[in-house]
Order: structure tokens, then C-alpha cells, then sequence
């Protein structure tokens, strides 16, 4: 399945976007409260992104039940990833809805668990939609894929269709920067080992934007919600709604009534591609992942754009102002 290309053709694929694109969005919409921000901009950017679709990925933190033994059982982030996937489709309905947004055919089911194989591709609608959008690309055009979440949906694809690595450019935000030696105990990561392992290695041209501490730069306080996202159309009442009644406040206690705030961490995505001067990148080569969840480095591999730095104000006023004229 490796689709693996000189470096000259990875440098043109990942050169920074200019000018409109085209784009569909992966992602666990109802893990917290990152994704909803992240897709409500993207949908409100239509004069730079064309969102094609959006796919509802599998999550669950029932791994992480050992460390989290304060956290009630039966609590949401715990279901199974079956019921994450699920929940994350309603979600993303919703944000379309609160935009005023139709979402027939734009909203997606993905798969209802996690690659038991490093071969084996789990069919979903998310996963053949993309595969044929993908191939529906003119020639010399591009489909940007951000994948805000876990890349189950993404990795099948790329098994049932490896050709399409030649016209999708992939965006992800995970773990830590690929020179880093530190075990990568990132969600979007660790959940299907799998999964991010067949990213890595099937030669599809990859944006890399890691979530320590480049994404997790996009720190978001409650008094920046309360002044410029709050009453912001009922998209900005719902996000408010959600910073102030974060659900992975069940595993992650937080008092409510003092001053706090959290990372949005999938604005990354959706920032560079909407204006990728807002992120510092170079073109490094393709890690691998060990069974540790740390990077092996691997010199032969294909190149990939990678992220270091990050205008978190420039990403930040940019959305509250797309929010301000929300309707």
C-alpha cells in the first residue's frame, strides 16, 4: 500500500495552500469542547475552505479508566467507541444546525471501533465517502483532510484505496514534535495505535501539528468567551455553553466558578489551512511509531511538514471575529 514518492513531489504536495480549497473534516466531535469551535470556524470560513463533508470518528477514554479512578463510572467520555462515534454525528449535526447549515449529505458515520490490524481497513460511510471524493479529484487538484481525533476513518481509506494517497494532503494534530524522545500520551494517537501507524507509512503527503506545546498554545480563558463568544448567534451561545459546562469535567474536575480556561486544540488544523502564515512549519522526515507510543526515527522516509511554532492571537481573533458576524 506505500505510495512513497521522491522528495520533490512531497515538497510540491505539502507547499503551504494558497487562494480557496477544498477540505473534509475527521473528527470526535463529542470528546470536549475543541472540535465544536474548531468545525463552527471552518463552516463559518467558506470564502477560504469549501468543507465537503465531515466524518464522526470513534473515541472513548475507557483505557484510561486505571489512572482516572476518582472519575464516576458509566460516566460519557467511558463508552465504548461505538457510542463516541455516535454521539460525535449528533454533535456535528448540531453545529450545522446552529449555523443555519443544511447537513444532508455533508455529515457522516464512521466506523464504530478501532483497526484490530495494521491491514485490515473497517468500511464506514466516512471511509468510502472519502475514498470517493478523493478520487473525484481533478487532476492537479488537492483534498485536504483534517483529522481532528483518532485516524481509524482515515487509515481505512487509505487501505481500501491506496491511490488516493496521490490526491489527499492529510492534517493532524497529535502527540509531541517528531524529534522529541517523550512518550506520546496523546488521545488522537494513542487510541488506535494502528491507525497512526498506517498514516505514517502509507506514503500519503502529511501536515503535522504537534499538540505539545504547539497546539497546546491555543489556550482559551473564560473571560475571552464571556466577551467575544458569548451571544454570538446561537452558535456563540451554544460554545459558551459548552467552556462553561465542559464535559470532561467528570474525569477532569474543574471548579467552574473561578477564573479558567482550556486548549482548543483543533483550531490548529483548521488554522493552517485557512492561513497557514499563523503556524511556523518545515519539511522533516516521516517518524514511525513504536509499541512505546514514542517516535522512531527513520532517515529513508518521506518527508512531511511539521509545525514549531504557533500566533495563537491571530488564530483566536480571527475566530471571534467570524463569530461576531455568526447568525
Amino acid at each position: 500500500m506505500n505510495h512513497v514518492r521522491d522528495d520533490a513531489w512531497y515538497a510540491a504536495r505539502l507547499v503551504e495552500p494558497q487562494g480557496p480549497v477544498r477540505c473534509v473534516i475527521d473528527t470526535d466531535t463529542a470528546n470536549e469542547i475543541d472540535d465544536q469551535f474548531a468545525l463552527a470556524w471552518a463552516l463559518l470560513a467558506g470564502e477560504r475552505l469549501q468543507v465537503e463533508a465531515v466524518y464522526a470518528e470513534p473515541f472513548s477514554f475507557a483505557y484510561r479508566q486505571g489512572e482516572l479512578a476518582h472519575a464516576p463510572r458509566g460516566a460519557p467520555p467511558f463508552n465504548p467507541p461505538a457510542e463516541g462515534m455516535r454521539r460525535s454525528l449528533a454533535e456535528i449535526i448540531r453545529i450545522y444546525e446552529l449555523l443555519g447549515r443544511d447537513h444532508r449529505g455533508r455529515a457522516f458515520a464512521g466506523s464504530a471501533s478501532y483497526l484490530a490490524s495494521p491491514d485490515r481497513p473497517l468500511e464506514s460511510e466516512a471511509a468510502e465517502h472519502l475514498v470517493a471524493l478523493a478520487r473525484a479529484c481533478a487532476p492537479g487538484e488537492t483534498l485536504y483532510v483534517l483529522a481532528l481525533g483518532c485516524v481509524t476513518n482515515i487509515a481505512s481509506a487509505l487501505l481500501m484505496a491506496p491511490d488516493i494517497a496521490d490526491r489527499v494532503v492529510v492534517v493532524w494534530t497529535s502527540g509531541y514534535p517528531s524529534h522529541a524522545p517523550h512518550v506520546n500520551d496523546s488521545f488522537n494517537l494513542e487510541q488506535d495505535m494502528h491507525a497512526s501507524r498506517v498514516l505514517l507509512r502509507s506514503g500519503v503527503p502529511l501536515v503535522y501539528l504537534p499538540g505539545f506545546h504547539v497546539g497546546a498554545q491555543l489556550r482559551l480563558s473564560l473571560a475571552e468567551v464571556e466577551a467575544h463568544v458569548r451571544g454570538c448567534g446561537a452558535i456563540g451561545s451554544y460554545l459558551h455553553h459548552l467552556f462553561t459546562n465542559n464535559p470532561l469535567w467528570t474525569i477532569y474536575p474543574a471548579d467552574s466558578a473561578k477564573p479558567h480556561s482550556w486548549v482548543i486544540w483543533d483550531l490548529i488544523c483548521v488554522a493552517w489551512l485557512l492561513e497557514p502564515g499563523w503556524l511556523r512549519s518545515t519539511l522533516v522526515r516521516t517518524p514511525d511509531l513504536g509499541d512505546d507510543k514514542r517516535w522512531i526515527r527513520r532517515d529513508d522516509s518521506h518527508l512531511m511538514r511539521e509545525a514549531f511554532a504557533v500566533d495563537r492571537d491571530a488564530i483566536f481573533n480571527d475566530l471571534f471575529a467570524r463569530l461576531g458576524a455568526a447568525p
